[in-house]
């Protein structure tokens, strides 16, 4: 007997959009509102052109097994919500069809299937019976449902008082504790606190573990990485790759952030900054090479900043900051301590800054750098707005040709570690009256 309780089979869905209408004036105006309602049941009649359809999904086939937890990851407008609304039957696709062998609980957007006139409580039995669940059964689950959703003081106030943090939890409690064989989420983690995303995880972590399946939309990274084995990518409504979540979540990040680890802006009217300070060059390289040269993870690498001071006789402080390709803040570092400048006034001119990142710190992966400035130490006078710089730390050294992986961890630093025998085999069977033999 198959065990496949999802199987997709060439999805394709489309949707006609409005062309803008072109602008007329005067009598042709008037004549436009007259004749309106005609031109719109003309529109409607007549055949589509090519510019008047939008291809959602297209040929899209892929199947899960039961107990599969698999992630949706992809740029907004790729079509993956658009996948999951006609899985849970909300829409029908244009062409192709879906099997699902199971109950479907759906958490697509913040309160679905919530009635907003009716109170938390009768949300709750409203949204189980379209699950198809007895009363008795909700009634056995409501206290652990409440109490995982933490609006307990609320559940008989109408939903449509609730804020989109208070509804979500509610909506996902309710989703996650009445036991749909399959369950299909949405970008529930896009609201709610850190402590209750936390709380989100670990449930659905819960429901593969009974053997539910899961379908997981979600443009977090990490949760998308630490949930998911595999993960299927859909770009322009189409399937670009389906497999290991690391390697797809990977090559996604790679594409949506192509290295770049020099730029250069001469014009100085045109330059980031403001009238305060200005940037003439950014760029990360190898200690002992260019920027066309890798980074790996044994050497050191530079991090060097060109920039105008514009204001007379400031104090001035630059900050860098590494981001991972998660958006976690690696490393922090400022010029406060640099010698030759700390304390000291900055006449107007262009000035270098650079920072020495020693070799075995960082991880393999890929990082983007922020620039900050400060005055006074205290006071920031200009923000980084758009992420100029992004690079890639390889790992080409002696563990890389014979570790198939990652390390985990953000940083990797090579450490000393001593380790002694404290005890030899025989001593040891000694003292517990056991064979050597049994001991090795």
């Amino acid at each position: 007997m198959s065990n496949k309780v999802i199987r997709v089979e060439n999805i394709s869905k489309n949707y006609r959009i409005g062309l803008p209408p072109k602008e007329k004036q005067g009598r042709k105006a008037l004549l436009q509102k007259v004749t309106g309602s005609f031109d719109y049941l003309a529109s409607t009649l007549r055949q589509a052109t090519d510019a008047e359809i939008l291809w959602a999904l297209r040929d899209v086939s892929f199947e899960v097994e039961q107990g599969e937890v698999v992630g949706l990851v992809g740029r907004n407008g790729a079509g993956k919500s658009t996948l999951l609304k006609i899985l849970s039957r909300i829409t029908e696709p244009t062409a192709g069809r879906a099997f699902l062998n199971g109950r479907v609980g759906s958490l697509l957007e913040v309160g679905t299937g919530f009635h907003p006139e009716l109170t938390g409580r009768e949300n709750v039995y409203l949204n189980g019976a379209v699950l198809g669940m007895k009363r008795a059964e909700i009634d056995q689950k409501f206290d652990e449902i409440a109490a995982f959703s933490g609006v307990e003081r609320f559940l008989d106030t109408p939903v449509k008082r609730y804020s989109s943090g208070m509804s979500v939890r509610l909506a996902f409690s309710v989703a996650a504790h009445l036991q749909p064989e399959i369950l299909l989420v949405d970008e529930v983690l896009a609201v709610g606190d850190a402590a209750f995303q936390r709380k989100c995880l670990g449930k659905m972590g819960d429901v593969a573990a009974e053997g539910r399946t899961i379908l997981f939309v979600s443009h977090n990274m990490v949760a998308v990485q630490n949930l998911c084995r595999r993960s299927i990518w859909l770009q322009d409504g189409q399937i670009v790759a389906d497999g290991d979540t690391a390697d797809i979540v990977k090559n996604y990040l790679q594409m949506a952030n192509p290295t770049v680890r020099e730029q250069v802006w001469e014009d100085m009217a045109g330059a980031p900054g403001n009238e305060q300070i200005r940037l003439r060059r950014l760029c990360i390289r190898p200690e002992n090479g260019d920027s066309s040269e890798p980074v790996t993870v044994e050497t050191p690498f530079i991090i060097e900043a060109e920039y105008w001071n514009l204001v007379p006789e400031q104090y001035l402080d630059l900050e860098f900051y590494l981001y991972t390709d998660y958006d976690v803040i690696a490393l922090g570092t400022d010029t406060y301590f640099e010698p030759t400048w700390h304390g000291r006034a900055f006449p107007v001119g262009l000035y270098r800054s650079h920072c020495r990142v020693p070799a075995n710190l960082f991880n393999q992966g890929t990082y983007r750098l922020a620039v900050e400035a400060a005055k006074d130490g205290v006071r920031r006078i200009y923000r980084q707005e758009s992420d100029w710089l992004t690079f890639d730390i390889v790992d080409f050294g002696e563990r890389g040709s014979t570790w198939y992986g990652k390390q985990r961890g953000i940083i990797r630093p090579r450490l000393e570690w001593q380790t002694e025998l404290l005890e030899n085999g025989a001593s040891l069977a000694e003292s517990v009256d056991l064979p050597v033999a049994e001991l090795t």
